[in-house]
């Protein structure tokens, strides 16, 4: 939204942009060998991760998941759409029956390693194009850590008011210190897509 929220306070985010939006999303996710999300964005919206608006092939789907806290009944790990990789805490028990599409992955630390280090992971199975999708939490560790080529953020033309938050982390006490870096802005509809090059 404008006033930077990516859902209303309840969860919901059906939808805060339009169609255009959704067909660039799924366009990038078609360019990239592996989708991105953290539990919570499982958690609340049981996204499906896949490639339909558009021509292309699924990415494999990534959860970032220490304790292995998302439903059983979530749709990526059920749908055998696409490779799904599961993240846990190498201590975490995964007591849930899932598709054969799905692996789960133990990374020792999980919980506390670096956004870059799990690109790293990912790069040992040949995932190098990766599409950080969501959520917000997520989105802002990788941002502070570096670990961003590109981000895209499209603005809707609604007000929220109070929800859930986008990018957020703990920013710099003068603005001439503040994140900077190459932009382009295209339209998407109604929608403002800026694509901000670090």
């Amino acid at each position: 939204s404008l006033d930077g929220f990516i859902a209303a306070r309840t969860g919901d985010a059906n939808y805060v942009t339009g169609v255009e939006d959704r067909r660039h999303l799924h366009r990038l996710r078609a360019l990239v060998d592996a989708v991105v999300v953290g539990w919570r964005t499982v958690a609340q919206d049981d996204p499906r991760l896949t490639v339909r608006a558009v021509a292309g092939l699924n990415p494999v789907r990534v959860v970032l998941d220490p304790s292995a806290r998302i439903p059983s009944e979530a749709v990526l790990l059920r749908d055998g759409a696409a490779t799904t990789l599961w993240l846990v805490d190498a201590d975490t028990d995964v007591d849930v029956t899932v598709g054969n599409h799905v692996e789960v992955v133990r990374v020792p630390g999980l919980s506390a390693l670096s956004p870059r280090a799990i690109l790293a992971v990912l790069a040992e199975r040949g995932l190098s194009r990766v599409l950080v999708e969501g959520g917000g939490v997520t989105v802002s560790r990788f941002v502070v850590d570096g670990a961003l080529r590109r981000l895209y953020l499209t603005t809707a033309p609604v007000l929220i008011g109070d929800g859930v938050p986008g990018i957020r982390f703990d920013g710099e006490d003068r603005l001439a210190d503040a994140l900077r870096g190459a932009v382009r802005r295209f339209p998407l509809g109604a929608d403002l897509c800026t694509e901000f090059t670090f």
